[in-house]
Formats: C-alpha cells, sequence, structure tokens
C-alpha cells in the first residue's frame, strides 16, 4: 500500500489544496492526516472539509481539541490561543462537529499513527534521539508515523543498537530497516525546519520505504487571508521564513 502523510495543515488553505494536487502523479492508496487540520490559519472550514472528503484517516491535534474545548486554550502560546479561539467562533457547524469525532492516536496497515508520540499523543514533540528512544518503547508497531514538532525527520533504532535521527529535505528516501522507525512528514500549513514549502511524506508498505515531498504554494495569499482574518501579523509573517 502507498500512502501519502500530511500533517499540521492549520487552516492553510492555500498550502493543502498545492498538496492535493501534487500527490495526485504519486496514485496512492490512501491519504492520511496526523492532525491540527486547524490552528493558525484562516481557512479551517476549507481545510476541514477537503481533508474530511480526502483523508482515509485524521488524527486529532492539539489545536484541534483547543478549538472543539477538549482542551483549554490557556495552556498555549498567546498567538495560537487567539486563533484557536477565532475558529472556535467562524468554522462551520459541521465541520466543527467532525473535529469533535478525531483522537490523537490510531493504526492503520500495520503503522502506528501519533499526533504528537505513543508516550503523549497530544503534546509531546519528538525532536531529539532518547525521546525517540522512549517513545520507541511504547510504540505499538514497529513504524510509526508522527507530526506536532512541524519538522520532517525521522529515527530508527535497528535491533542492536541506540536510536539515531536526521532532518529530511525535500527527495530523501530511506529503506525501512529492521528495528523500529519513527517518521514525521513535517508541516504542511506552517513548516518550523528552514523551508517554507509545505511538507508530507509517501510511504509504501509493501516495498518498506518512505519518501520526504515539498511543494511551493501561494504563500502571499495564505498571508493575506490571515491579515483579513485579523489574527495576529506574526501567524502571517512567518509563513515566508519555513519558522
Amino acid at each position: 500500500m502507498r500512502v501519502a502523510i500530511l500533517s499540521d495543515i492549520h487552516g492553510n488553505r492555500q498550502a493543502l489544496e498545492a498538496v492535493l494536487e501534487a500527490v495526485e502523479p504519486y496514485a496512492v492508496d490512501e491519504l492520511w492526516c496526523l492532525g491540527d487540520v486547524v490552528g493558525y490559519g484562516a481557512d479551517p472550514t476549507a481545510c476541514c472539509a477537503l481533508v474530511r472528503e480526502r483523508a482515509d484517516v485524521c488524527l486529532a491535534g492539539n489545536h484541534d481539541l483547543a478549538v472543539t474545548g477538549e482542551i483549554p486554550t490557556d495552556e498555549f502560546a498567546r498567538g495560537a490561543a487567539v486563533a484557536a479561539e477565532w475558529t472556535r467562533e467562524t468554522i462551520d457547524p459541521q465541520e466543527l462537529d467532525w473535529l469533535a469525532t478525531l483522537r490523537p492516536s490510531h493504526e492503520r496497515g500495520g503503522i502506528a499513527l501519533y499526533h504528537g508520540s505513543p508516550r503523549e499523543p497530544v503534546w509531546e514533540y519528538v525532536l531529539d534521539p532518547l525521546t525517540a528512544a522512549i517513545s520507541m518503547d511504547i510504540q505499538t508497531e514497529r513504524v510509526a508515523a508522527i507530526g506536532h514538532s512541524h519538522v520532517a525527520l525521522s529515527y530508527h533504532r535497528p535491533p542492536e543498537g541506540d536510536a539515531s535521527g536526521t532532518r529530511r529535505d525535500r527527495g530523501d528516501r530511506v529503506t525501512l530497516d529492521p528495528g523500529e522507525w519513527m517518521l514525521n512528514p513535517g508541516s504542511v500549513g506552517q513548516p518550523r525546519d528552514g523551508d517554507p514549502r509545505a511538507a508530507w511524506l509517501v510511504l509504501d508498505t509493501g516495498e518498506q520505504t518512505a519518501e520526504w515531498h515539498r511543494t511551493a504554494y501561494d504563500i502571499a495569499a495564505a498571508q493575506t487571508a490571515i491579515r483579513r482574518a485579523r489574527l495576529p501579523e506574526s501567524l502571517a509573517e512567518r509563513l515566508e521564513y519555513g519558522q
């Protein structure tokens, strides 16, 4: 099975539409979303509708849970809290109801899926080998896909050895050798690895390979939408820097 894996869309319709178009030539069997469909961007309803229509699996991220009221916004930085409260007030009720059905972890086709990590599916960032190793002790499958950090990366722990990891660039392709793996596709809607292009991943469970992709999109249009919504200016500015 060939799967496109997306994460951290954050209400960025322009980025999501560009990625969905870029996925088409790969003839994937399924599309999985690791959560945070909404968050910092100005098009939460459109993003939810697209993901609900196209994704075979979608997890709940911490921003999704804030919008549905399952976690309080006072746990967020100011900009994130303002965006969550604005989203709650403006999102279509049908899409809000759909968000409320999502959960932060799942298993599909022998792959463990978490928004954050196996240890803490909502909040934990996996950004170092020690955290990855602890998570690998807990994850329910040999291969796990994670989001939340907005950084494209992979971690691998061979049967005899320690976990190691690396950030991933466009075109990076790995064979999922024996041992445990954690794969992060990066963020569609707000990358934080210095590359402003939308990030995503193709996983082939038959060939046991993973390949990272980046897709350019209309950043200026996404910024204009944020400003028109009168969301914090920092949410618009950071898009062009990939931070």
